[in-house]
């Protein structure tokens, strides 16, 4: 199954559309966010928990919230985990959905940057 990718800068509205899709097609998102990997920092990096929400139903969404502030993540980190999450998404017969506006992040796995 094909992986989505959306893109954009800060609030364009890239979460809404890709919940909206996952609902459609059977997806769950995968957050290609540098800062939304931290927990207690939703105001400051723009993570709202509501946008995951289509017809009150919360989609399904990876990467957010898995680290403490002041905790190290890297790109080597955010490949490895991605990589595992999207085997885990096709595992389930769903359509893994790549969203955010960290282009390192996207790029690394829309060009298969090697480990």
């Amino acid at each position: 199954m094909d992986l989505i990718a959306i893109t954009g800068h800060t609030a364009a509205g890239k979460t809404v559309l890709a919940a909206h899709i996952a609902a459609r097609t059977g997806g769950e998102i995968i957050s290609a966010d540098s800062r939304q990997v931290y927990r207690h920092m939703s105001i400051g990096t723009g993570k709202d928990y509501d946008d995951y929400l289509v017809d009150g139903v919360r989609v399904p969404s990876h990467l957010l919230d898995i680290r403490d502030p002041g905790e190290h993540y890297s790109l080597f980190d955010f490949q490895r985990d991605v990589e595992q999450v999207i085997v885990e998404i096709r595992l389930r017969g769903k359509r893994p959905i790549l969203c955010g506006g960290t282009g390192l992040y996207l790029e690394s796995v829309l060009k298969s940057w090697p480990l």
